[in-house]
C-alpha cells in the first residue's frame, strides 16, 4: 500500500476529493465513496458526453470499468450496439467480460446489462488468448490532472488490466484512454504534488507522446472538458427515478420485467426493510439492491411508512438477501433488513404492519 505521510503522498489528494464530494453532498451511491472510484451527482449526464467524441464514435470494441459512475458510459456503448468488455471486478475470475444482451433486448434491458448485476448475468468471459481489439479504453479516476495522470482508488488493478491488454495485443500505442470525473476531481496541483509524475511527463515528453487532458470539442455544449462534467450541471441535477417509479412518500409496487412467471407463485418470500430516511428514493434503494446482487422480482415501496417489502420467488434467495443487506446504511440511517413477519400467499394483498 501507498504510503500516506507526507504533503506528496497520492493518498492526500484522493482523501481530499473524497471528503469534498462527501461534504458539499456531491457523491452519489453506493456510499461513502471513499476507497471507491467515486460517484458522483450527474454521472449519467457526464458519461453522455462521450457520445461526441470521435473516438468513441469511430470505436468497435470498448472496454469500460465497471465502476458505478461508468454505467452511462457502458449503457452508450450498448445502445451504440458495439462490443462492450468489462474487467472482472478485481480479476477474480479472469481477465473481461464481453457483455452480451439478449436479442430484441429493450432499452430497459439494455439499462440492466449496464448495472453491476447485468454484467453478471449477460455476459461471457473472455481471457487472455481471446481476440479482443480495443478501439478505446474508459477507465474510472479518483483525480485527474489537467494533463491526463490519473489516480486510481490505490488498489492498482487498473494497471494490471492494462498491462494484460497490451501483452494480448488488446491495445496499441495509439489507443485512447478516456476518463469521467467531476470538475472537483480535476486537480491543477498533481504534477507538482507528486515528483515521480513529473518524472514521467519529461519521459513520455522526450518519446512524442501526448498525455494533455483534450480541452472542450467546438461541437460538445454544457461541458466544461471532453471527460469531465461542468460544476454548475451537477448541481442543477437532480438525480431522476427508474421509469415507472414513485416519489418518495408515494405507495408503490414494481415488478420485475424479467420475471414475469414469479407473479402469483405460491413460493413467494418477503423481506421487510426499515428504518428507511425521509429523504431516500426508490431509485436509490434499487441500486443498492442491483449493487449488492439482490434484485427481488417485486419491490413494495411505502416511503410514507420509511419502509419497504421485498418479494424473492423462494426462502433461500430471500435469506441470501437479508444476509447480504444486514448493517446497510442508506441516507445516513442504518437499514433494518428482516424476513417479514407476514408472508404473501399468492403474491397479493397487503403485508401487516410490520413491527
Amino acid at each position: 500500500m501507498e504510503g500516506r505521510a507526507g504533503a506528496s503522498s497520492k493518498w492526500d489528494i484522493r482523501e481530499k476529493v473524497w471528503d469534498h464530494l462527501e461534504s458539499t453532498g456531491l457523491a452519489e451511491f453506493p456510499r461513502p465513496v471513499h476507497r471507491r472510484i467515486p460517484n458522483f451527482k450527474g454521472s449519467l449526464q457526464a458519461c453522455s458526453s462521450i457520445q461526441e467524441l470521435d473516438v468513441f464514435i469511430r470505436a468497435r470494441e470498448v472496454k469500460v470499468d465497471p465502476d458505478k459512475p461508468l454505467e452511462g458510459v457502458r449503457l452508450a456503448a450498448l445502445q451504440a450496439r458495439k462490443t462492450l468488455l468489462v474487467p472482472t471486478p478485481r480479476l477474480r475470475t479472469g481477465l473481461f467480460n464481453r457483455i452480451v444482451p439478449p436479442p430484441g433486448a429493450t432499452k430497459e434491458i439494455l439499462r440492466i446489462c449496464a448495472t453491476s448485476q447485468g454484467v453478471k448475468d449477460y455476459s461471457v468471459p473472455v481471457g487472455l488468448d481471446g481476440r479482443a481489439r480495443v478501439d478505446l479504453v474508459v477507465v474510472g479516476s479518483v483525480a485527474v490532472s489537467e494533463k491526463g495522470w490519473r489516480i486510481g482508488k490505490g488498489e492498482g488493478y487498473a494497471d494490471m488490466e492494462y498491462a494484460m491488454m497490451v501483452s494480448m495485443g488488446a491495445v496499441q500505442e495509439d489507443t485512447p484512454v478516456v476518463t469521467i470525473v467531476h470538475d472537483c476531481q480535476v486537480s491543477y496541483e498533481m504534477l507538482g504534488k507528486i515528483p515521480i509524475l513529473k518524472t514521467l511527463r519529461y519521459r513520455e515528453k522526450q518519446m512524442g507522446k501526448d498525455v494533455t487532458l483534450q480541452d472542450e470539442h467546438p461541437h460538445l455544449a454544457n461541458t466544461t472538458r471532453a471527460a469531465a462534467l461542468s460544476k454548475e450541471m451537477a448541481e442543477n441535477t437532480q438525480p431522476q427515478a427508474a421509469t415507472g417509479s414513485a416519489q418518495m412518500g408515494q405507495h408503490h409496487v414494481e415488478s420485475d420485467p424479467l420475471n414475469p412467471r414469479l407473479e402469483g407463485s405460491g413460493t413467494i418470500t418477503t423481506v421487510y426493510v426499515g428504518n428507511i430516511p425521509p429523504s431516500l428514493r426508490v431509485s436509490e434503494l434499487k441500486c443498492a439492491l442491483r449493487e449488492f446482487h439482490v434484485t427481488p422480482f417485486r419491490l413494495n415501496w411505502q416511503g410514507a411508512q420509511h419502509r419497504a417489502f421485498l418479494d424473492y420467488k423462494d426462502q433461500v434467495t430471500a435469506e441470501r438477501a437479508v444476509s447480504s443487506l444486514k448493517g446497510l446504511s442508506l441516507g445516513g440511517n442504518a437499514l433494518r433488513v428482516e424476513l417479514a413477519k407476514s408472508q404473501r400467499n399468492k403474491g397479493q394483498g397487503e403485508i401487516n404492519s410490520q413491527k
